[in-house]
């Protein structure tokens, strides 16, 4: 297990180093929840019209208890039963990052970014498939971008990523079929 912790360690020193001041502003717009908004806005369109109002109201309901839940269960995970502190915070890793973030909080493990982010693109992805054709790609490619720019920004090493990418899929799937069982029920 060292040993993976120590690659961990490796690989987000070498990712977030990547990183350049002209990219900066970039990647702290990306890793800002308030920055989809646009997004959202979109997606709720896309429901609204393939549908209907009782459909989006389902979907918008569907889509807050997923972000609860990846929120939660990120919050269990890193202050309750791993409290594995930041990159930020620990002695050979943060005199390395790149540290750009506004705040760096206490314990990362997983990402609640990804989590949440790769819960919601699976989802709607899932469930605009047969209408938009490239919306699966889209939104997992968004959540890949959203989900790095915590590594860039030097909050979350990349095992926090992968494991909040990991447990988004699974809620993004489980959410798509209740959602799915909603919608042929009430809407």
């Amino acid at each position: 297990m060292e040993e993976i912790i120590q690659l961990d360690k490796e690989l987000f020193i070498y990712l977030n180093n990547l990183g350049t001041p002209s990219w900066d502003g970039f990647w702290l717009f990306m890793t800002g929840k308030i920055n989809q908004a646009p997004l959202v806005v979109v997606l709720l369109y896309f429901f609204y019209k393939y549908f209907g109002v009782r459909g989006t109201i389902i979907t918008i309901i569907t889509i807050a208890v997923l972000i609860t839940i990846s929120d939660q269960l990120s919050n269990l995970f890193k202050n309750v039963l791993f409290m594995r502190p930041r990159p930020c915070q620990i002695e050979g890793v943060g005199e390395f990052t790149r540290y750009i973030a506004e705040r760096c909080g206490r314990h990362g493990y997983f990402s609640a970014h990804a989590s949440t982010s790769m819960g919601v693109a699976f989802f709607t992805g899932l469930a605009l498939q047969k209408k938009l054709k490239y919306i699966f790609p889209f939104m997992v490619l968004w959540s890949i971008v959203f989900s790095y720019s915590r590594i860039y920004i030097g909050v979350h090493y990349p095992g926090d990523i992968i494991t909040g990418m990991v447990i988004g899929i699974l809620l993004g799937v489980g959410t798509y079929k209740l959602h799915g069982y909603l919608i042929k029920r009430y809407a």
